[in-house]
């Protein structure tokens, strides 16, 4: 699954990595599309990133799509918490690349999230990459595990 579209964002916190970020993206001739910060703000507020990302990638999934996002904030948490709030959004952090990969292989994670403050560059690289060359691993318990997420999503459960 190459061809999916990469949505980034981040806060002020995070804006120096976005534009590291997509560097490496450019070298690795990944689609993507920044829909924010644009430019340096230290008043802006991570949600509204969360929010753009989250329904780009949301929206996706509504096409069958399956296209995934980045967020990048100061601890890279806050962002994820106001992600997951947005339904199909399954955004986790990750502190290394094999957690990043077993994050898409066993829960389908959509958007990875990271921190801008506890990460090196070097470590953010290999995390994004490891992202986004990991594939759902599609086992009967990962897509039973999902189908409850879903329903706690639909307030079933």
């Amino acid at each position: 699954m190459r061809n999916f579209v990469i949505y980034i964002g981040a806060d002020h916190r995070g804006y120096n990595l976005k534009g590291k970020i997509k560097e490496w993206l450019s070298e690795w001739g990944r689609d993507y599309e920044d829909v924010g910060a644009l430019t340096f703000d230290p008043a802006d507020d991570f949600p509204d990133f969360a929010a753009a990302v989250g329904k780009a990638v949301a929206l996706s999934l509504s096409k069958e799509q399956k296209n995934r996002g980045i967020l990048i904030c100061g601890s890279g948490i806050g962002i994820a918490i106001a992600a997951n709030k947005i339904k199909g959004v399954r955004a986790g952090t990750a502190a290394n690349p094999k957690q990043a990969e077993a994050a898409v292989h066993d829960e389908d994670m959509n958007v990875l999230s990271l921190s801008a403050d506890f990460l090196n560059e070097k470590e953010a690289k290999d995390i994004v990459q490891a992202f986004i060359e990991a594939k759902f691993g599609n086992e009967e318990r990962y897509n039973r595990r999902l189908n409850k997420i879903e329903a706690l999503e639909n307030h079933e459960r």
